[in-house]
């Protein structure tokens, strides 16, 4: 770490407020990890045994209560992670705006890296989330876990209103669907420029959000008069702090969150319904693991990190977004491993690390390519290759420039199944099991993230995998 703490102790007066914000980041980000490492996994993966025999007991299998008894009792054994995701969503668009206004600052006497910095990571989400969806089709169209469903199983499904992937504009089922998305794309990437930042924010527009930030942090580097600047740089570093205490506040109730909603979960559906998932639940995971195959062999032989390496450095904060299902709330963790683990400069690891959480989504759009093509083997419906090549068009779109709020995947498949008049009945059976594969491909997500941060922030140090510092050994 010598070396990047050297680099940062280099910056000019001007930039000392981006030093002290990155100073807050390592800081609150090293007593978080302590903790977590102390004590957090063994309670996470208790949590996830004890929450699954809850669950059974709760549910139709054990017929031990009623279903209105056990819906009840499972609800308030999912409070705490409903507290857990509101404290969360609470400061996630500070957090996330701070950081990578903080983290353009950090770099503001190198500003030809920045660029050159987001301009490849640009074309590595362009490029993995094009794979990954590529991928989720391939493995439905050859598995076919449709097909495994059997007719009763599937639960009517009421019609619901339907929400485009893009823009404002209602479905029209008989409109194409490429036609559509070349139509709305215009306004969609006009819109990406808040007109009213706080507006967007209200919205949970993130993308919107991170937009705003970038311009923020821009405008500061290109600033002559750096000290002029300093106390709004000052009030920024002020809320990254007051945000990343309020995520180790909520990191407490994380083994009580991943017990309630694991109960629920099982309470919910049974274990007879999970079964009859297996194929497709099957099908995402074996997906998931091609792609984190994928990373890692990307940073074993661009990143000069051993796989193995990088797996040791990055398993916290791959247990932590498993067991927690939220990108924004592994990021302190991810900022700090992607620095003290994996040697990436500090500057870029905090402009990335939240740029990432919020546009790169590789898992995501996987998953939702697994679930378009199951949805419509469960009614039935046989895709055309030329349908097949416009489902991953959009969603390799839909997936970057999704807005952070609940239940857009389903927003965006509604979307999808409605264009190719696909009956919706299988959505019931994906939002079903939606939060057991949500902890997997957000582990996907923020390894991605870590991976795109070796591969373009090494910082001029030995590497992670050498016998003089041990990433595992990180302290």
């Amino acid at each position: 770490m010598g070396g990047c703490t050297g680099r940062v102790t280099e910056l000019s007066d001007t930039a000392t407020p981006g030093v002290s914000g990155q100073r807050i980041q390592r800081r609150l980000a090293r007593s978080l990890d302590s903790w977590i490492r102390a004590r957090l996994w063994a309670q996470v993966v208790a949590a996830l045994i004890l929450g699954a025999g809850v669950g059974f007991l709760l549910g139709p299998e054990a017929e031990l209560v009623s279903r209105a008894t056990s819906a009840l009792v499972a609800e308030w054994l999912a409070l705490p992670g409903r507290v857990f995701l509101g404290l969360i969503k609470m400061v996630l668009i500070p957090l996330v705006a701070s950081s990578i206004i903080v983290g353009l600052a950090n770099g503001a006497n190198d500003p030809a890296m920045l660029r050159q910095v987001g301009l490849r990571f640009g074309l590595f989400v362009l490029a993995t989330t094009s794979v990954a969806a590529v991928l989720g089709a391939s493995l439905a169209l050859n598995l076919q876990p449709g097909s495994f469903v059997a007719a009763e199983v599937v639960a009517p499904a009421a019609t619901a209103v339907v929400e485009p992937p893009f823009g404002d504009q209602p479905v029209d089922a008989d409109q194409a669907p490429l036609r559509r998305v070349v139509q709305q794309a215009p306004g969609a990437i006009a819109k990406l420029i808040p007109a009213n930042p706080l507006d967007a924010a209200a919205r949970s527009e993130m993308l919107s959000v991170v937009i705003f930030a970038m311009f923020i942090g821009a405008a500061y580097v290109s600033s002559s008069n750096k000290r002029r600047l300093a106390p709004m740089l000052n009030l920024v570093e002020a809320l990254l702090e007051v945000s990343m205490t309020v995520v180790k506040w909520a990191m407490y109730l994380t083994p009580l969150a991943v017990f309630g909603l694991t109960a629920q979960l099982l309470a919910q559906l049974g274990v007879a319904s999970l079964g009859a998932l297996g194929a497709y639940a099957g099908t995402v995971l074996a997906g998931l693991a091609l792609l984190m195959a994928l990373y890692l062999l990307l940073v074993g032989l661009f990143g000069k990190t051993s796989p193995l390496a990088f797996q040791r450095a990055a398993g916290e904060a791959q247990l932590l977004a498993f067991s927690t299902s939220s990108s924004a709330a592994v990021m302190p963790l991810s900022i700090r491993t992607a620095v003290e683990r994996l040697q990436v400069h500090p500057p870029i690891a905090s402009f990335l690390i939240p740029l990432a959480a919020t546009v790169n989504m590789a898992g995501t759009a996987l998953y939702q390519a697994v679930a378009v093509v199951f949805v419509a083997q469960v009614g039935g419906v046989a895709l055309e290759p030329n349908q097949i090549a416009i489902i991953v068009i959009t969603l390799v779109t839909a997936s970057i420039g999704a807005p952070g709020t609940p239940g857009v995947s389903i927003a965006i498949l509604s979307g999808l199944v409605a264009s190719f008049g696909i009956p919706p009945q299988g959505l019931v059976l994906v939002l079903g099991i939606d939060r057991l594969l949500d902890m997997s491909r957000t582990a996907v997500n923020v390894t991605g993230d870590l991976v795109a941060a070796r591969l373009f922030g090494q910082a001029p140090v030995a590497a992670v995998d050498t016998p003089s510092n041990p990433p595992s050994d990180s302290k």
